[in-house]
């Protein structure tokens, strides 16, 4: 009698017997997203399968592995998750209130376990260092966000925190929220990063502003402004430097 796996065949990560697609449990067991995960490590699973991890359940009319596989083929990019809001997700087939809630969730959570292990006691020795840390955390977003990092003697990261989101002019950064944090943290220097959507790095005339504005509260409060980052797609600039780099 001819074994029945060896009517299974697969593409793009997708189980498949015959002409039709069958459902997780119909799957070889050591094939199945979670058993695949205990047995050969997380990172042996495919960007649909950790999806299909993450939803749980698909609907009645596809599996939970090729709605994952229908979402992530509707994106122009991964990175596109991280871009997408509550009532965006919730319009994607397959994707209700329980699944966009996780989806979201979890992109939080990963963010600040990568934040927290690349960036405490994290030593910043170039303007590149600052671009590493923050060029998967801004490069994709859809408005311009301004982050101040704190900075102990040793140029060691020992804070960070976002000032502002949206258009920025030296009107709407207040340098006494900026410094009273400094204060409490004890920082020596502070650095400030913030992106331009447009991907293009080149500072406007109200960062030269901004820099200037708060390069000048900065001495009166004894806290060196090492540098500001502006960060676009794969190039960001440092006003300190006066050049942009690219990737």
């Amino acid at each position: 009698m001819m074994n029945v796996i060896s009517f299974f065949y697969r593409i793009d990560g997708i189980y498949h017997k015959g002409d039709i697609m069958f459902f997780i449990k119909e799957m070889p067991e050591n094939e199945r997203p979670r058993e695949k995960l205990i047995q050969n490590g997380v990172e042996s699973l495919s960007n649909i399968e950790l999806l299909a991890i993450l939803l749980q359940t698909g609907t009645k009319k596809y599996s939970v592995v090729e709605l994952s596989k229908k979402i992530i083929f509707s994106l122009d990019d991964l990175g596109e998750f991280n871009r997408l809001s509550y009532q965006e997700l919730t319009k994607l087939e397959g994707i209700g209130q329980a699944k966009a809630t996780t989806i979201l969730a979890t992109l939080e959570f990963s963010k600040r376990v990568f934040n927290q292990l690349n960036g405490r006691k994290s030593q910043i020795s170039s303007p590149k260092d600052i671009y590493m840390l923050y060029q998967h955390k801004l490069d994709q977003l859809e408005q311009e966000h301004f982050y101040t990092l704190y900075l102990d003697t040793k140029n060691q990261i020992i804070s960070e925190k976002l000032i502002f989101i949206g258009t920025l002019n030296q009107s709407v950064i207040h340098p006494r929220e900026i410094y009273k944090h400094a204060v409490k943290v004890s920082a020596n220097s502070v650095i400030f990063i913030h992106n331009h959507p447009s991907g293009d790095s080149s500072p406007s005339q109200a960062d030269y502003k901004t820099t200037t504005q708060l390069e000048q509260s900065g001495q009166i409060m004894g806290v060196q402004v090492i540098d500001h980052i502006v960060i676009g797609k794969n190039q960001f600039f440092s006003i300190k430097e006066n050049r942009k780099y690219h990737f």
